[in-house]
């Protein structure tokens, strides 16, 4: 679906531009880590905030074999920047997300991820 222009948008795996996704895919490769039932409190031109889960795939005693966990999660959608593929368009060009509580054990308390454009 099309978003207007003046709204920045989340550019998701497939290359569509986002606002307020329930859900987004952060492993476009492998889809081993997904953010799920995303509960947006702002979406704005600067940033955008939500509380969610992030579904971590395990990968014990491999990936094709092992388990999601959930863990609660706080996302921030950040840095706009003009989208390469659309031009007239701005996207977040970074997500920021901090585990208030358990997260994986592989994981720091607060991981930023560049964004795909």
């Amino acid at each position: 679906m099309a978003q207007p222009a003046d709204q920045v948008v989340a550019v998701d795996c497939f290359m569509e531009g986002q606002v307020r996704p329930s859900e987004f895919l952060i492993a476009c490769g492998d889809g081993n880590s997904v953010l799920t039932e995303l509960n947006w409190s702002s979406w704005g031109p600067t940033s955008a905030v939500a509380t969610g889960l992030n579904a971590v795939n395990d990968c014990k005693p491999d990936c094709a074999a092992g388990t999601f966990h959930s863990y609660p999660v706080d996302v921030r959608f950040e840095r706009p920047e003009v989208w390469e593929r659309n031009p007239d368009q701005q996207r977040y060009g970074q997500l920021r997300l901090t585990f208030p509580d358990n997260r994986p054990e592989y994981l720091p308390p607060e991981v930023t991820y560049e964004l795909w454009d």
